[in-house]
C-alpha cells in the first residue's frame, strides 16, 4: 500500500472564527470557506462542532474528526479496500476517497493524492570545509521573510493502548516504526515516505483520547524561528520550543491553538528505508530535544546587557 502521508485532517470546533484566523497566522492559504493550504495544497478543513455532515466525535469530545491519507494511485485505495473490509465498513464516498475507523475509533479516509510538486529552494548553509551552498554575495536572510508552511508533515495522537493502535497501522497499513518512547508510544511511517515520521503514539488515560498536536514542514530552521517569532508577536501561546528533537532531528516550535491541541512548526527531519533500526528510549527531556532555546524580544547591544546577558549577575558585588 503506498501510503504518502497526511492530506488532509478535519476538524469540527467550537469557535470556528478563532481556528480560521489561527490558520491564517500560521501561514496557511485559505483554498476555500473549509479548506486551509500549505504550499502543496495539503492542509486542515475546519467545520462547526455541531456540523451534521462530520462524523462523529470521539466520546473524549476531541476536536479531530478525520485524518484523510494521501495515496499514490487507485490501485492503493482497491488494496486498502480489500484489507479492511475483512472485519469493518468501508465507505466509498461520492468524491471517490474511502472511509473507516481504527481499531481505536479515529475515523480515517484514504484518497489518491492531490498535492503538488513542489520545486523550492531550501535554506542553504555556508560552513568551513564544506563546499559553497549560497553563492557569493547572495545573503541568507531578509527582514522581509515570513516563513510559509510546505506541507503537512505529522500527526500525534493520544491513546488509551498504544500497542493496539500500532498493530493495526503496521499490520492493516503497512506503517514501520522508525523509534520509539518506552512505555510511551511509537513513532511511525507509511511505505510511501521516508520522512522519520507522520504519526506518533503517546499513551494515556482513555478520557484523554485525541489528537495532542499536528504540524507541517517549513522550508529550513530559519523559517521555523521566523514563523514561530510572528506568532509570539500576534499573541499567541508558545507551548515548546524552539528547539531541536532527538528522534527524527526536527527542529520544532509548538503553540497553543484554539483547536483544543497544540500546533507545531517542524524542519530539516530526518530520512530513513527499510535498513534502519528502529532506537528506544525512556521518555523525558534529556531524550526529548538535543536543546531547548527560549524567546526572548529582540535586543541590541547598544548599552549595559540586560540580567543575565553576560558579565555579572544581577546583585552581584
Amino acid at each position: 500500500m503506498n501510503i504518502i502521508g497526511p492530506e488532509l485532517l478535519i476538524f469540527g470546533v467550537d469557535d470556528v472564527a478563532a481556528c480560521k484566523q489561527f490558520a491564517l497566522d500560521y501561514g496557511l492559504t485559505a483554498a476555500d470557506e473549509h479548506r486551509y493550504v500549505a504550499l502543496d495544497g495539503t492542509g486542515i478543513e475546519i467545520y462547526p462542532a455541531d456540523d451534521a455532515d462530520l462524523p462523529a466525535a470521539l466520546p473524549t469530545g476531541s476536536a479531530i474528526r478525520k485524518t484523510v491519507y494521501g495515496v499514490a494511485e487507485q490501485a492503493d485505495l482497491d488494496a486498502i479496500t480489500a484489507e479492511l473490509s475483512k472485519d469493518r465498513e468501508v465507505k466509498t464516498l461520492a468524491d471517490g476517497s474511502i472511509e473507516a475507523v481504527d481499531d481505536l475509533g479515529f475515523v480515517l479516509g484514504f484518497m489518491v493524492t492531490q498535492r503538488k510538486t513542489l520545486e523550492l529552494p531550501a535554506e542553504a548553509v555556508n560552513a568551513p570545509g564544506a563546499a559553497p551552498q549560497r553563492g557569493l554575495n547572495i545573503t541568507a536572510v531578509s527582514k522581509e521573510d515570513v516563513g510559509t508552511p510546505r506541507t503537512l508533515s505529522h500527526v500525534v495522537y493520544f491513546v488509551p493502548d498504544f500497542p493496539k493502535a500500532e498493530a493495526f497501522y503496521r499490520d492493516r497499513l503497512g506503517f514501520v516504526t522508525t523509534d520509539r518512547f518506552t512505555h510511551v508510544g511509537p513513532f511511525m511511517r507509511p511505505a510511501g515516505t521516508t520522512d522519520h515520521h507522520t504519526l506518533f503514539f503517546i499513551q494515556t488515560p482513555p478520557h484523554m483520547q485525541g489528537i495532542e498536536h499536528f504540524t507541517f514542514h517549513m522550508g529550513g530552521p530559519t523559517d521555523v524561528m521566523t514563523a514561530g517569532t510572528n506568532m509570539v508577536n500576534k499573541g499567541y501561546q508558545s507551548f515548546w520550543g524552539p528547539g531541536r528533537h532527538i528522534f527524527g532531528s526536527n527542529w520544532f516550535w509548538y503553540f497553543k491553538s484554539p483547536f483544543g491541541c497544540n500546533m507545531e512548526f517542524d524542519a530539516d527531519m530526518d530520512l530513513h528505508d527499510d535498513s534502519w533500526t528502529a532506537r528506544e528510549s525512556m521518555p523525558g527531556a534529556d531524550n526529548s530535544q538535543v536543546f531547548l532555546l527560549q524567546y526572548r524580544e529582540k535586543w541590541a547591544p547598544m548599552g549595559p546587557p540586560p540580567p543575565g546577558a553576560g558579565g555579572k549577575p544581577p546583585g552581584a558585588p
